[in-house]
C-alpha cells in the first residue's frame, strides 16, 4: 500500500499520541484532497492499514461518514453493527481485531485535510474523555499537516517531490477516462471504477491500471452487453 513516508517521519509521528492517549490497538492518518489526493500519511500497523485501504477500494465505511459530516462516527461493536450501514465493508473485515472503530475528521477552519482512522481489538466505545481527548489529538494533528502540505511545492512542477505524495493519482486519471468512456459524472465514474474491482476480486489500484494501460474500458460500445472487460 503507498504511504507518504516523508508526511510522517519528520518532527513527529502522527500516529504515536494516539497510541499513547487513547484506549486502542492502532491508527491510521489519510489525507483528502489537493496535491495529496487519498493519501495514507502513516499508519501504525498492517490492519489499521488494511482498514484504511479497504475503505478506500470499496467506497463504504465511517472514515466517509466522517469526512462528509465532519463529525466522529464510533462504532464499538464493528463486528456486529458495522453491516447495518457498510455491508461490504463489515464482510471485509469480518474475523480480523477490528472490534471497534473511531473516525475523527481533520479539519482545520473550513478546510477538510482528511480523516484519522482508530481501531481497537476489543468491544467497546470511547469514553466522554478519551473522545474530548481524540479531538484534541486530531485538531492538533491537522494542523502538523497543513503546515507540512504548505511548506511542499505542487508536485505538478516539482518532479522531485516525493513520490509517495503522488499515490492514487492513477486512480483519478483513470476515473477522467471512465468518465470520457461513458459520459458519466466524476462521482459515478469512481463509482464504476469500485464496482468493477470489488465484483472482480481486484484492487482500485489495478483496475485503475487496467483502465490506463488500455486493458478495460467502459465505452458501452466496447464493452458489449455484458459491461466492461478485462484483455
Amino acid at each position: 500500500m503507498d504511504i507518504a513516508p516523508d508526511m510522517a517521519a519528520g518532527e513527529e509521528d502522527v500516529c504515536a499520541p494516539y497510541l499513547a492517549k487513547l484506549p486502542i490497538t492502532g491508527a491510521a492518518v489519510t489525507l483528502f484532497g489537493g496535491a495529496t489526493a487519498e493519501t495514507l500519511v502513516s499508519a501504525s500497523d498492517e490492519l489499521a492499514a488494511r482498514l484504511d485501504e479497504l475503505q478506500f477500494n470499496l467506497g463504504e465505511g465511517p472514515r466517509w461518514r466522517a469526512h462528509k459530516t465532519r463529525l466522529p462516527v464510533l462504532v464499538p461493536d464493528a463486528q456486529s453493527t458495522a453491516g447495518d450501514e457498510w455491508p461490504m465493508f463489515h464482510q471485509a473485515i469480518a474475523g480480523t481485531d477490528a472490534a471497534a472503530l473511531f473516525v475523527f475528521p481533520l479539519t482545520v477552519g473550513a478546510v477538510d485535510l482528511g480523516v484519522v482512522e482508530l481501531y481497537h481489538s476489543v468491544r467497546g466505545n470511547l469514553s466522554r474523555s478519551d473522545r474530548s481527548m481524540a479531538a484534541v489529538l486530531a485538531g492538533q494533528t491537522s494542523w502538523y499537516l497543513l503546515r507540512k502540505i504548505l511548506t511542499l511545492r505542487s508536485p505538478d512542477t516539482d518532479p522531485a517531490l516525493e513520490p509517495a505524495l503522488m499515490s492514487r493519482r492513477e486512480i483519478h486519471q483513470a476515473t477522467g477516462m471512465v468518465l470520457a468512456q461513458s459520459g458519466a459524472t466524476a462521482s459515478e465514474s469512481l463509482l464504476m471504477l469500485r464496482a468493477y474491482a470489488f465484483a472482480n476480486d481486484l484492487t482500485l489500484k489495478e483496475t485503475a491500471a487496467a483502465v490506463l494501460e488500455g486493458r478495460l474500458s467502459f465505452d458501452t460500445g466496447n464493452g458489449g452487453p455484458g459491461g466492461p472487460v478485462l484483455q
